[in-house]
């Protein structure tokens, strides 16, 4: 089974941070992954971004540890088909909305809020698991 819009990593930030500045803390906080009997994969093979996320020091980092970026440059045309990709993006941040509580973020408290995304990504997790199983 694929990734398929499964948060594997949620990080909350203020309103007004970049998100290039989260790259690494995500990539380097996903869990180990087991997909089939064996060695567990330690991260993805692609990471997916938009316009916001082009840096050359980010692309150099991504390439080290064998993650292909794929990430539309400034002022070029955007990548074709990268709208299919990024629909399972947008479909994550929708399961994730589901949820009323984490539409609008009400607590004023971080851990608060934490707590209810863990919460929501467990049980998409465990949903997903539930339904492939049978």
């Amino acid at each position: 089974m694929r990734g398929r819009g499964t948060p594997l990593k949620v990080i909350t930030t203020a309103a007004d941070v970049n998100d290039v500045t989260q790259t690494f803390d995500l990539v380097n906080g996903i869990p180990p992954v087991t997909e089939r009997p064996g060695r567990q994969r330690r991260r993805p093979d692609s990471l997916l971004g938009d316009k916001g996320c082009d840096s050359n020091r980010h692309r150099e980092e991504l390439r080290k540890r064998r993650i292909l970026p794929v990430i539309s440059r400034k002022g070029a045309p955007n990548i074709k088909g990268l709208g299919k990709i990024r629909y399972v993006m947008e479909q994550t941040i929708a399961l994730l909305h589901q949820f009323e509580r984490l539409a609008v973020r009400w607590e004023r408290r971080t851990e608060l809020h934490d707590t209810f995304v863990s919460l929501a990504c467990g049980l998409i997790c465990w949903r997903r698991l539930k339904k492939h199983r049978s």
